[in-house]
C-alpha cells in the first residue's frame, strides 16, 4: 500500500479553468486573463536575454531575483528587502500557510473567494474557517480578534468584484492575532488598494501577480510585500531558482512599461463598465466590480443554462457548482468586440 499522508489521500485538490486544446478558436472569459497582449518591451527583454542560440540558458538565473526586487521596489516605494519574487503570486500563499500556520493550526478565509486557499491549507494539513459576506460586502460575524494564524483577503473579491475599503482592511489588521494576507490579484484595475498597510501594520502581507493586468498568465510571475522579516522567512523555504531567465527578464520590462499597464487597464475598465451596463438592459442582475471581471445573474437565475448556451457557440465563461454562486457566471472582461459578441450571443439565448 502506498504510503500516503491521509489527508493528501482524501482531498480532492483544485481544478483550474477550462483550457481548451483548441483555444485560439474560442472567445475565452473563464479564467480572467487578459486578451490583449503584453508590453512589447516584454518580448524585447525575452528575446534579448535569450541571446544567439538561447546562449544564456545555460547558466542559472539570480537566485533572488534581485534586479526584479530593486524594480518592484522602485515601482511600490519600498526598500528591495521588503519584497520577495514568485513563481506566481499561487507559490507565496503556498509559503505563508507553510511559514506560518503548521498542522492542526487555523486559516481563514473568506467564502466565495479564490478556493485554493482551502487546497493550500489541505496540504499543509492546517485547518480552514470561512466567514460569509454581508449584504453592504462586509465580513459576516468577523470576530473582535480573530486567533487564527493566517487570513487571507482577496480584494477585489473574486469572483463576485467588490474592492473591501482601505479603512476596513485597516480596521481587520488590528483585529487579526496572525497575520492579514491582501491578494490583491486584481488590484490593477481597481480604483484603489490597501499596500500602504503594510508599512503601518507589521502582521499585513500584500500579494500581487502579474498573470492578469500585466498580460502574463503564461510566465507564472507574483510577488509578495512585507516586512523584511517575513521576506527573510519566505525566502528560507522557497524554491532556491524560483524564476528562469527568461521570466525574470519579462517581469523587469512589464513592471517598468506603467505607460502600458495604464493603457490596457484603462480598457478594461471601460469595457466593464460598458458591459455591465449592457447587461443590466437585458435584465441581467450584475454586482459592480473592480476587477476584470463581472458575476451576473440572468433573470432566470439559471447561470447553467447560459454557461451551456455559451458554451455551444465557443465563448467559455465561468459557471460555479457551489450553492452560493450557481445562479450566476463569472465573466472575464476581453476586448469591447469581443464582450460585443458575447453580448449579442446573450440576447440570442435568452
Amino acid at each position: 500500500m502506498i504510503p500516503l499522508r491521509p489527508n493528501i489521500a482524501a482531498m480532492a485538490g483544485y481544478v483550474p479553468g477550462y483550457q481548451p486544446p483548441d483555444i485560439a478558436a474560442w472567445i475565452k472569459l473563464n479564467t480572467n486573463e487578459n486578451s490583449y497582449p503584453p508590453s512589447p518591451k516584454v518580448v524585447e527583454a525575452i528575446l534579448k536575454e535569450l541571446g544567439p542560440y538561447g546562449a544564456s540558458l545555460h547558466t542559472y538565473p539570480s537566485a533572488s531575483s534581485a534586479h526584479l526586487r530593486e524594480v518592484a521596489g522602485e515601482l511600490y516605494g519600498y526598500d528591495p528587502s521588503w519584497i520577495i519574487m514568485a513563481n506566481g503570486s499561487d507559490e507565496v500563499l503556498n509559503n505563508l500557510i507553510r511559514a506560518f500556520a503548521a498542522e492542526g493550526e487555523e486559516i481563514g478565509y473568506v467564502h466565495p473567494s479564490y478556493s485554493y486557499y482551502a487546497t493550500l491549507a489541505e496540504v499543509q494539513g492546517a485547518r480552514v474557517r470561512t466567514f460569509g459576506l454581508t449584504k453592504d460586502f462586509r465580513i459576516a460575524d468577523f470576530p473582535d480578534r480573530y486567533d487564527g494564524k493566517i487570513f487571507f483577503l482577496t480584494t477585489p473579491n473574486a469572483p463576485l468584484g467588490p474592492a473591501f475599503p482601505v479603512e476596513y482592511i485597516e480596521e481587520l489588521a488590528g483585529r487579526c492575532a496572525g497575520m492579514l494576507v491582501l491578494d490583491e490579484t486584481y488590484a490593477d484595475f481597481a480604483d484603489f488598494n490597501a499596500l500602504e498597510l503594510v508599512k503601518k501594520y507589521e502582521n499585513v502581507v500584500v500579494t500581487r501577480t502579474l498573470s492578469k493586468s500585466y498580460a502574463l498568465a503564461g510566465m507564472r510571475l507574483g510577488l509578495a510585500i512585507a516586512r523584511p522579516e517575513v521576506i527573510a522567512s519566505l525566502d528560507k523555504i522557497r524554491d532556491h531558482y524560483n524564476l528562469d531567465r527568461l521570466a525574470q527578464a519579462a517581469c523587469a520590462a512589464a513592471l517598468r512599461d506603467q505607460e502600458y499597464l495604464g493603457e490596457c487597464c484603462r480598457k478594461i475598465r471601460e469595457t466593464r463598465e460598458w458591459f455591465a451596463a449592457e447587461l443590466r438592459a437585458i435584465g441581467y442582475e450584475v454586482i459592480p466590480s473592480q476587477g476584470n471581471y463581472l458575476f451576473a445573474t440572468p433573470p432566470d437565475r439559471n447561470g447553467k443554462r447560459v454557461y451551456d448556451g455559451l458554451y455551444e457557440r465557443k465563448i467559455l465563461v465561468r459557471h460555479f457548482s457551489d450553492p452560493l454562486l450557481v445562479h450566476g457566471l463569472r465573466i472575464s472582461i476581453g476586448t469591447r468586440e469581443e464582450m460585443a459578441t458575447t453580448l449579442a450571443a446573450l440576447k440570442e439565448i435568452g
